[in-house]
């Protein structure tokens, strides 16, 4: 019966080129918490040697984050991908392995990021209207060696000023997978961020 063996030896290496669904999630657990970054869809892809659809892979990465519920770590889905972290209730004992105090910024920097995060895309001269008040180089360029915020573009007037927006580094920092996840202004700062672009 050479046909009967030649099915089976068929059958068997497509059973072995496939893995199962908790294979696959256990490859999907093992990238994502030996990477350092976020991964997005598009990178888990290259894992697997067969063709795996997004919507199975969203499933699968839905079902992680079940199996890992109630635990300390978290499977989150922030703007540049997927990633392990800490829940927030426990990120303070880690802060005590590592009691290096986060970086403070001024209220400059912190005004100028919320302008360019509520209004962008945004120029330098629209910042410096709305704040009331010139904006130093060393304030942009704080959120930029960040990799908060980026030129994406300039405005075609004279002059040519760029156009700063976020980055998907600022929500990751945040926690945050879209720009439509950011808190409500209370009404001072939205009555603050309503000065019309020019």
């Amino acid at each position: 019966m050479p046909n009967m063996n030649h099915t089976l030896r068929f059958m068997s290496d497509c059973i072995m080129q496939t893995p199962n669904p908790r294979e696959i999630k256990l490859m999907l657990e093992t990238a994502l918490l030996t990477n350092q970054e976020a991964l997005s869809l598009h990178e888990m892809k290259k894992l697997f040697d067969f063709e795996l659809s997004m919507e199975i892979l969203r499933k699968l990465l839905e079902e992680l984050r079940q199996d890992w519920a109630g635990r300390g770590v978290e499977l989150a889905c922030v703007a540049s991908g997927w990633r392990f972290q800490a829940r927030p209730e426990y990120q303070k004992y880690l802060d005590r392995l590592n009691p290096e105090k986060p970086p403070r910024f001024s209220r400059a920097v912190m005004e100028t990021l919320a302008i360019i995060a509520y209004k962008q895309p945004v120029t330098r001269g629209d910042i410096e209207e709305i704040r009331g008040v010139t904006v130093s180089s060393q304030v942009l360029k704080t959120l930029e060696g960040r990799g908060w915020i980026d030129v994406v573009g300039h405005r075609d007037v004279p002059g040519r000023p760029a156009l700063f927006a976020t980055t998907k580094k600022l929500l990751d920092d945040l926690g945050l997978r879209s720009l439509e996840e950011l808190p409500p202004l209370e009404p001072a700062g939205a009555d603050i961020l309503a000065v019309p672009h020019e």
